[in-house]
């Protein structure tokens, strides 16, 4: 990445959030990318979780406030507080955490209340914590910067749907849409995506937001291996996170396919099959769904003309499952645990009006 040294100087937050670990980098445009400062530290769900788990052995009520966020340890943290005998609190924003469905909630044994008991421990919700994030930063004489980017993975809600058929839903209006990676970048959360649209009310105005999964894929183009075969005839990019792996068709700025599976139910011979079906443009949602367990998956149409994608990267934090496959092991700027944070910052370069001369990605454009 060339930076010329006369124009402003770039600075912005992007924290990829995921089930196990938040992962944060500190972009500065006259820093390489190699040079920037970055934290890897646990999620915001697990952090929840772990205030909750202490509030069970002080045998204490918890007041859940604050934002929706990602469920997962949290969500299992209040439960397990729930079956001890202690009581749950939550204000409505706060009890979408656990279920988008108040009644659901309820039905758990968490009582709504918008003003709780004075004894209880009250514990604040939310996938980020910038005033956390900003101390820690001064600690080190880092001023948080002003514009922040952040990923996360949405199931969203609609009223008589299941949240896996929404977010899939929201996964295959990416390919209707034309699969125009800069379409991923959002300045607002789509219609249904609670989760995005709690995160945007956390952050300083112009921020953005993107899918986790999408966040992976900008990031991956910035190992040299992939945005060759990407920018040539094409790429297959798989990113085995904590809990989800989420699969990709690339070429050029354009996705033209995508799969989502449940990384927990997730083998070496399963992602094996997938990408080979992925690939020969085989694999649809009815597929999907009769022999796997998943979100979905869908190819454009365009696919069959354009494809097929020979070359196979693969990232995220359960890579291992796969290496056995032969995959190349993307990791943009030597870090494959930031793959996505990259992918924040690359999307909101993008999304820039003077970002022409300043993006992060080294593929060929």
């Amino acid at each position: 990445m060339n930076v010329n040294p006369s124009t402003e100087v770039i600075r912005l937050l992007a924290v990829d959030v995921g089930a196990g670990t938040q992962d944060i980098l500190v972009y500065e445009s006259d820093r390489k990318p190699e040079n920037c400062f970055k934290l890897v530290l646990p999620s915001q769900t697990q952090i929840v979780a772990g205030r909750i788990r202490a509030a069970t052995e002080a045998k204490r009520p918890v007041c859940l406030v604050g934002h929706t966020m990602g469920g997962g340890a949290s969500s299992e943290a209040i439960e397990q507080h729930l079956m001890a005998g202690f009581p749950v609190f939550a204000t409505s924003a706060a009890a979408a955490t656990i279920h988008n469905r108040i009644d659901r909630v309820r039905a758990l044994g968490v009582v709504i209340d918008e003003a709780p008991p004075d004894d209880a421990i009250e514990v604040q919700l939310g996938d980020l914590d910038l005033g956390a994030l900003e101390r820690a930063l001064s600690e080190f004489g880092i001023t948080m910067p002003r514009k922040v980017a952040v990923a996360v993975q949405d199931h969203g809600f609609r009223p008589g749907a299941g949240n896996n058929e929404v977010r899939f839903e929201y996964l295959q209006s990416l390919l209707n849409s034309g699969g125009g990676l800069e379409s991923m970048v959002l300045l607002s959360a789509p219609s249904g995506m609670t989760r995005m649209e709690a995160v945007l009310r956390q952050c300083p105005p112009d921020s953005i937001v993107m899918d986790t999964g999408t966040a992976a894929v900008l990031g991956a183009l910035g190992d040299p291996e992939v945005a060759h075969h990407a920018s040539g005839t094409g790429a297959i990019l798989v990113n085995v996170g904590n809990m989800h792996t989420f699969a990709t068709l690339i070429r050029g700025d354009r996705m033209y396919g995508l799969f989502e599976h449940h990384t927990g139910g997730i083998t070496s011979e399963i992602i094996d099959t997938l990408v080979r079906r992925l690939r020969d443009g085989s694999l649809d949602a009815t597929s999907f769904a009769a022999s796997f367990d998943g979100h979905g998956a869908a190819i454009h149409p365009d696919y069959e003309i354009d494809g097929p994608f020979e070359f196979v990267a693969i990232t995220g934090p359960n890579r291992s499952i796969a290496r056995d496959l032969g995959y190349h092991e993307a990791a943009p700027f030597g870090d494959m645990m930031l793959t996505g944070a990259f992918g924040l910052v690359e999307g909101c370069l993008r999304k820039s009006e003077k970002a022409a001369d300043r993006r992060l990605s080294i593929l060929s454009r």
